[in-house]
């Protein structure tokens, strides 16, 4: 099998092409800044990076049908209070909304400009539209396809998603590359189809 097989390349956007680790580190910064002043140092990123994909799949669990900006806040609010910190819901909703100063990685507009001129390129990813939005901008390309799990009404690695998108590309005829940067969580929930890579 050779990547030329495919006439579609599918996407995780957040992790693959947008830098969504240190833009929840930065988003998260209130918080940590607190925790800095009242402790004397704020915990290390590895830390805050161990800590707050736990808790948003959880919370995902929880709530599968929330948008991705409300389930953030949520997050952000256990996060406070795992700290011990005392926080408004205005400050979780601010943390929700914090999608759209995700920084895309440097290489990540070139390669997609590039891909673009000899496949048709997916978005599969478990953000809303308007966080999605946002991110698209940074990635100066336009994709054939962008598929949330607003539009889904769940989250990744539910089959439920891939299956989605899958149907969509098959009305298309279009063979499928797909893409995960947690292949892993992925392959422990669905059969994954030939040409994942």
């Amino acid at each position: 099998m050779k990547l030329s097989d495919f006439s579609v390349l599918t996407f995780d956007c957040y992790g693959t092409l947008i830098d969504w680790e240190s833009g929840m580190v930065e988003g998260l910064r209130p918080l940590t800044d607190r925790i800095a002043a009242r402790d004397g140092s704020a915990p290390e990123r590895n830390a805050i990076l161990k800590r707050m994909p736990a808790t948003r799949s959880s919370q995902q669990l929880r709530t599968p049908s929330k948008l991705y900006s409300d389930l953030l806040a949520c997050v952000y609010r256990r996060i406070a209070e795992e700290w011990n910190i005392s926080v408004s819901w205005d400050e979780a909703v601010t943390y929700g909304m914090s999608v759209e100063h995700w920084p895309a990685f440097p290489d990540s507009a070139e390669a997609l400009a590039y891909l673009k001129e000899h496949y048709q390129l997916v978005i599969i990813s478990n953000v809303d539209n308007a966080s999605f939005a946002h991110s698209h901008a940074k990635l100066g390309v336009a994709f054939d396809g962008i598929y949330t799990a607003e539009d889904v009404g769940s989250y990744k690695p539910a089959a439920a998603n891939f299956d989605y998108m899958l149907e969509k590309l098959a009305t298309r005829g279009s063979a499928a590359a797909i893409s995960c940067t947690r292949l892993k969580a992925c392959s422990t929930t669905m059969p994954l189809p030939t040409g994942t890579v």
